[in-house]
Parts: C-alpha cells; sequence; structure tokens
C-alpha cells in the first residue's frame, strides 16, 4: 500500500505541475525520510493551484474524499494519502482545535510552513525533484538532535504542542531546546481534552525506549500540574535506601516506567502495562512514613488506589483500561512478595486467579524489581513465577463444578448457593478433580443439612 501510496502522490504531483503547481511532501514524513526511519503516512500538500482545480486532478485520477473540503484537504479511495493545500490558521481560543483556517494556495512555502509546530517537521520534500524546502533550519536540528518550535506566535495558539516536544523528545532521543522550554512553560494546558493528553501519552508509552523522558521534559516545562498531578507528588517521597538506592519515588517509578517499555511487546496489553507502570506506586505519596527510624510505605498499593482512580478518570474514560490498571496496581507488589516470603502454592493461585491478566501482572512485577539501581538477578525468580502462572492455568483448564451441575444433584438455588460456588471455586484453585470438589462442595452445604 506504501507504495501505491507513493506512486498516487507522484502522478498527483505531474498533474498539478500541468497546472503551474507544486506538490510537496510534508510533515513528519520528511522527517522520518532524513532519518531513515518508516512512516506510513503520506502527506502531500499542493501549492500553486486554485482548490477546483486540485479537485478536477483528483477526480482524474480517482474518487475524491472530503476530509475537510473547507479546509483545502482531500483524501482519494483506495489509498492512504492525505491531500493538502497550504492554510492560514487563526486561534479564536484555547483548546487544541479552536481555529479559523483560511485556505490560500499560493500563500508561498515558507508562510505555510511557519504554521507546522517544529522545525523537524516543518520541511518540505518536492515530491517530483526530491528537493528539501526547508526555510527554518530543520535538517540541522535534525542533525543536532533538537526539538525547537518554528515561531513564538504559531507555537502558543496550540498548546498541544507542549506534549508533542515532550513525547517528541522521548521517541527520538532529542533534545528540546531551551527557549522551547521557557515558552511551553508559559502556555495553559487546561483547555484540552483528556482524549488529546491521551493520544501523546500513548505515542510516549508505545513508541519510544525510555518513556520517563517524556515525563522529565514535562517537569523542565513546569507542565505536570494540571494533568499529572499524581505523578508530580511522588517527587521528594523518600524511600527506604536498602531497598531503593535510586533515591525518591519519582526516581523508581521513571526507572519502572523505562524497564517495562522494554518488554511490553510481550504484554497482552502494552498500553495497560504501561499506565500501570507509572501509577504503580503512587500510593507512597500518602502511605509512607518513618517507623523507628526506618522509612516505609504500608499498604500504598490499597491506599493508592483513589489516587489512581482520580488520575485516570480526568485522562481517560476507557472502562477496560481503567478495570486493568486499578487491579494490576493493587496487585503489583504481591509476585515478588510472595517469592521472597516462600508462599505456599494456594497463594499464588489465589493471586493469579484475582489478577485482570496474570501474564502482564509478571511483567509489571518484574519492571518493578528493575526499577532500581543495581537489581539483583532475577532468572530464577521469574522462572519460578512462570511455573506457578502455568499450573494455575493448567488448573483452569480442568473440568469444574458449576452451578447446573449442584442443580443436576438436585439441588435447588437458594441462600447458600452461591457460597457453595464460591467454595467448590477454592477446590478448583487447590486442583480437586471435579468429581471430587462436586462431592466435597454437597457434602459442606447441603448434604449434612437434609
Amino acid at each position: 500500500m506504501t507504495d501505491r501510496n507513493y506512486m498516487m502522490a507522484e502522478r498527483i504531483a505531474s498533474e498539478a505541475a500541468k497546472k503551474g503547481g507544486r506538490t510537496f511532501y510534508v510533515g513528519g514524513l520528511v522527517r522520518d525520510r532524513l532519518m531513515g526511519r518508516e512512516n506510513k503516512d503520506v502527506d502531500i500538500e499542493v501549492h500553486g493551484i486554485d482548490p477546483s482545480v486540485l479537485h478536477e486532478i483528483l477526480e482524474k485520477l480517482g474518487k475524491p474524499i472530503a476530509m475537510g473540503a473547507s479546509f483545502g484537504v482531500y483524501g482519494l479511495k483506495g489509498y492512504e494519502i492525505d491531500i493538502a493545500m497550504p492554510r492560514k490558521e487563526t486561534a479564536t481560543g484555547r483548546g487544541h482545535k479552536d481555529f479559523d483556517v483560511f485556505v490560500d494556495p499560493y500563500l508561498g512555502t515558507e508562510k505555510a510552513a511557519i504554521r507546522r509546530d517544529f522545525t523537524i517537521n516543518a520541511m518540505m520534500q518536492d515530491v517530483l525533484t526530491g528537493e528539501i524546502v526547508d526555510h527554518f533550519g530543520g535538517q540541522e536540528d535534525l542533525k543536532e538532535g533538537v526539538i525547537r518550535h518554528v515561531n513564538d506566535v504559531t507555537f502558543a495558539e496550540d498548546p498541544l504542542r507542549v506534549l508533542r516536544a515532550a513525547q517528541f523528545a522521548a521517541r527520538f532521543k532529542f533534545d528540546v531546546a531551551p527557549e522551547t522550554i521557557k515558552l511551553s512553560s508559559t502556555m495553559d494546558l487546561s483547555a484540552l481534552a483528556c482524549e488529546r493528553i491521551m493520544g501523546e501519552l500513548q505515542k510516549a508509552f508505545l513508541k519510544s525506549d525510555k518513556p520517563s523522558v517524556f515525563f522529565e521534559v514535562l517537569f523542565k516545562m513546569n507542565q505536570l500540574g494540571y494533568w499529572f498531578p499524581e505523578i508530580l507528588t511522588l517527587k521528594g517521597v523518600p524511600q527506604n535506601v536498602q531497598h531503593h538506592p535510586e533515591g525518591d519515588v519519582w526516581n523508581h517509578t521513571m526507572m519502572t516506567l523505562d524497564a517495562a517499555a522494554s518488554f511490553r511487546s510481550s504484554a497482552s496489553y502494552p498500553l495497560g502495562l504501561m499506565m500501570s507502570a507509572l501509577v504503580h506506586d503512587a500510593g507512597k505519596s500518602v502511605a509512607t512514613e518513618v517507623k523507628d527510624g526506618e522509612i516505609h510505605a504500608y499498604m500504598h498499593e490499597t491506599l493508592g488506589l483513589p489516587l489512581v482512580q482520580k488520575f485516570l478518570d480526568r485522562i481517560c474514560n476507557e472502562v477496560k483500561l481503567q478495570r486493568y490498571v486499578l487491579n494490576m496496581t493493587e496487585q503489583h507488589m504481591k509476585p515478588n512478595m510472595y517469592y521472597k516470603d516462600g508462599a505456599a502454592r494456594k497463594k499464588y493461585c489465589k493471586m493469579f486467579d484475582e489478577s485482570v491478566c496474570p501474564d502482564d501482572l509478571l511483567l509489571l512485577s518484574k519492571a518493578d524489581h528493575f526499577g532500581r539501581t543495581d537489581p539483583s538477578p532475577y532468572e530464577e525468580q521469574e522462572a519460578f513465577l512462570r511455573n506457578e502462572l502455568e499450573v494455575f492455568k493448567e488448573r483452569m483448564a480442568q473440568p469444574f463444578v458449576q452451578g447446573r451441575d449442584l442443580v443436576e444433584a438436585g439441588v435447588r438455588p437458594g441462600p447458600e448457593f452461591h457460597e457453595a460456588l464460591l467454595f467448590a471455586h477454592k477446590l478448583r484453585l487447590a486442583g480437586v478433580p471435579k468429581e471430587r470438589a462436586l462431592s466435597q462442595t454437597l457434602a459442606e452445604f447441603f448434604r449434612d443439612k437434609a
């Protein structure tokens, strides 16, 4: 599909050139091409012809899709390509979408590019000749690894760009220019929709080797307070140096986040795993205390749940994600703690049974282990935990007592019916075969009462 998109871009450019126009690849595609990165989003911008002429060209080549025709933005059926015309934008409010847009095909490349966020995204490449048009030093910033805004006025009109700077820094391992950090620190993010925040956060979580950079950059910009206050409060919260030589809870959280990123591809729910790694110790901000000269955070995994819920309600409304993260936060201590304490198998089975995703729970515990300076070897512990999980899965795969089994045995539903099913489930977790479990359940709840 990508090759077809490029071929179509060249056909559009050729037809536009016949009418006196010029067509450019724009945005992240040019940046990623120069970086040697794959980018499947083919975006082109057509200059120097009227919108009606562009529409005629697109009708000649296929079936145009009006993705924002009043803004000069089209698609083409059967192709993954965005076709735009130069436009000017004027802010009308504080939100990401509060703009008046005016199409001006004769605006010129410099004025068209000035509305872009960063110099590395403001470069254009002629579709037909390959010439790079770079009015703002994007190639140099790309070479030096710098995220730098194009223009003070246009950048400040869109507060989402503060988070884009942070996620680009995390994804590309770039530094944010001091003047961009300074300008970003003056911008108000409160009018942004949570979906926009979540979109940038998800890119940092899933596309960067070190998602911690996203939060470190936002901290430098003084921009954690509105959307991420529960994370900001972890700064300066002390930990027991014997177990956490890396320092405060913020340091541990950032290291855990980066550790989780290193094996997120193994997770059943990568986004959920990363979000859980971010908030797993949020409760330490309210649970940490000093007893007998030692720092403790007893019950932080449960005391922190209201904080995690508040954070999740602010940043997303996805039920699946919220349920997953709350469950993982509450359970995250158990695998490593049970291993250390030499817990019995029934504890592991109960833990896995209560987990929303047992496989990912072990990944979170592994990230938690490596989220510290000089962690101890983990191979033996991980193998043991994985074996316990396999035992649990084998037990869950065996036939088990269900409600219909009790009914077939002559039991009528009543007050003790639910309790009987819970008892049968405990026997299932213990590995008791179905026939014996049914017999024991009937004896425990019904036969002696007949």
